[in-house]
């Protein structure tokens, strides 16, 4: 398997597009079995400036996928499975803070974990070793200082940090679990960062998530509720800087040892 240069190779879960031939050099689709059942789609194999990357739709094609029912182990498994040493995840997400506005891609640096129904490990047991992963720095710093760097130089709006909270959805926050969320100390609201941080840090895959705010979730006074339609729209409108941002990052990642790959 080409695994690039220095042994990296990078996936994309959420695509944001880059599986347009176009782009994705040398781009096949393949399929790949799993201990936990199929993947959410196909992936897409190729290259983008010269290193091996592999593009994952999260939701499968059409967005068919609830957030609940990802097959996140399935998914991360088949990745490392597939030789990626780093995933760089993209998603939507609510802002909870007037300074974190549409359109701004925040780069998560914590998150706390709301889900109730998810499968979030793969040690379900601990037969063959106990196994306590730490999950202090939850995602790759270096991952995100490339990210940092890449906004900066592209110009784009962002936030260096913020606190995720991961929320079981599919439905939206109701207004009182929204000013929770900002009184525990959250800055945005999804509903998929942290089942696929915690799944990555197991197998020791550099993980980092680009976080692009489309809404104000519920919590503003005077300010629409969000709503899909709302979701969709700003996602529309921002696909273009989302695009450059994941192929100026990509182009940047340099590394293969990392504190990730400790655990």
């Amino acid at each position: 398997m080409n695994m690039g240069k220095a042994g990296i190779k990078i996936g994309v879960i959420g695509g944001s597009g880059l599986d347009d031939p176009e782009i994705l050099k040398e781009a096949k689709e393949i399929k790949i079995g799993t201990p936990f059942g199929d993947t959410s789609d196909k992936f897409v194999t190729g290259r983008i400036s010269g290193k091996d990357v592999v593009v994952l739709a999260r939701h499968g094609k059409g967005h068919t996928i609830t957030p609940t029912n990802v097959p996140y182990k399935a998914n991360i498994w088949a990745l490392r499975e597939l030789g990626c040493t780093h995933i760089l995840a993209t998603s939507a997400c609510g802002s909870l803070r007037e300074e974190i506005k549409p359109k701004d891609f925040v780069f998560i640096d914590q998150f706390i974990d709301f889900t109730k129904l998810r499968q979030r490990t793969f040690f379900d047991d601990f037969k063959e070793k106990i196994v306590h992963v730490s999950m202090a720095e939850p995602f790759c710093g270096k991952l995100r200082q490339i990210l940092i760097e890449s906004a900066k130089k592209l110009g784009v709006s962002f936030h260096e940090k913020g606190v995720n909270i991961t929320v079981e959805g599919p439905c939206f926050s109701t207004r009182a679990e929204s000013h929770m969320f900002r009184g525990l100390g959250a800055d945005v609201v999804g509903m998929t960062t942290s089942t696929e941080t915690i799944l990555a840090r197991e197998l020791g895959i550099c993980y980092a998530s680009i976080a692009m705010a489309t809404d104000y979730d519920c919590w503003r006074e005077n300010t629409e509720p969000v709503t899909m339609e709302m979701v969709l729209k700003t996602m529309e409108q921002n696909s273009v800087m989302a695009k450059k941002l994941l192929l100026d990052v990509i182009s940047g990642i340099d590394f293969s040892e990392c504190s990730c790959k400790n655990n």
